[in-house]
C-alpha cells in the first residue's frame, strides 16, 4: 500500500490511499487493538457479538431505517451509544468527534472492553469516528491512522468526512505545537 509522505495531505491524496486498499471488508473487522468496525447485520447478530467478546456498541446510524439498535435491544451484557449521522458529505459528523472518542477511550478501559463501532455498511460514519479517536486518543497524524485502517478493512468515509478529519488533524497538530513553544 501507498504511504503519504505529507504531514498535510489533501482530500484527494486521501481518497487515492482509499481507492488503493485491496482488502474485502467482513461483517466485523479488529482495526485496532479491541476496536472493530463492522456493518449492521453483524451489530444486530448478539451471537457473534458474544463470540467475539464485545461489551459495547457504538452505533453510527443510529435511527436509521432497519437499525435495531438501543440498549433495550443489547439488554445489560452491551453498553450501547447511538449517534444519528447521515453518511452526506453536508453533516457535521465533527460534532461527534470527541463524545465518540471518549465513549471509545471509555469502552477500551473497562475490563474486558471491546468494542463495535457500525453504521449500514461499516464503511463512511464509523470508520469516521474510529478515525476520530486514534487522532484525538492515540495522537496519530489521519494520514497514519487512515493507512492503520486500512491494513484490516476497506472503508471510505465521504469528502465530507474527512474534510472534518483533516481539520481535527490539524487542530491539535496546532495545539501541540503552540503547547510546545510555550
Amino acid at each position: 500500500m501507498d504511504t503519504i509522505s505529507s504531514n498535510k495531505p489533501s482530500v484527494k491524496e486521501l481518497e487515492c490511499l482509499i481507492d488503493n486498499c485491496r482488502l474485502e471488508s467482513n461483517g466485523l473487522d479488529e482495526v485496532w487493538p479491541k476496536i472493530y468496525i463492522g456493518n449492521m447485520v453483524t451489530a444486530h447478530n448478539k451471537e457473534e457479538l458474544s463470540q467475539h467478546g464485545i461489551t459495547h456498541i457504538m452505533n453510527a446510524a443510529h435511527g436509521a431505517w432497519g437499525s435495531k439498535g438501543n440498549q433495550t435491544f443489547y439488554g445489560s451484557e452491551i453498553s450501547y451509544y447511538g449517534i444519528a449521522a447521515e453518511d452526506s458529505v453536508d453533516f457535521d459528523l465533527s460534532v461527534y468527534f470527541h463524545p465518540a472518542s471518549k465513549y471509545i477511550h471509555q469502552a477500551l478501559r473497562a475490563p474486558k472492553g471491546k468494542i463495535l463501532v457500525h453504521c449500514i455498511l461499516g464503511k463512511s460514519r464509523s470508520p469516521a469516528l474510529v478515525l476520530a479517536y486514534l487522532i484525538i486518543y492515540q495522537n496519530l497524524s489521519l494520514a497514519d491512522a487512515l493507512e492503520r485502517l486500512l491494513q484490516h478493512r476497506a472503508v471510505s468515509p465521504n469528502r465530507g468526512f474527512l474534510k472534518q478529519l483533516q481539520d481535527l488533524d490539524l487542530e491539535l497538530r496546532c495545539k501541540k505545537t503552540l503547547c510546545q513553544l510555550l
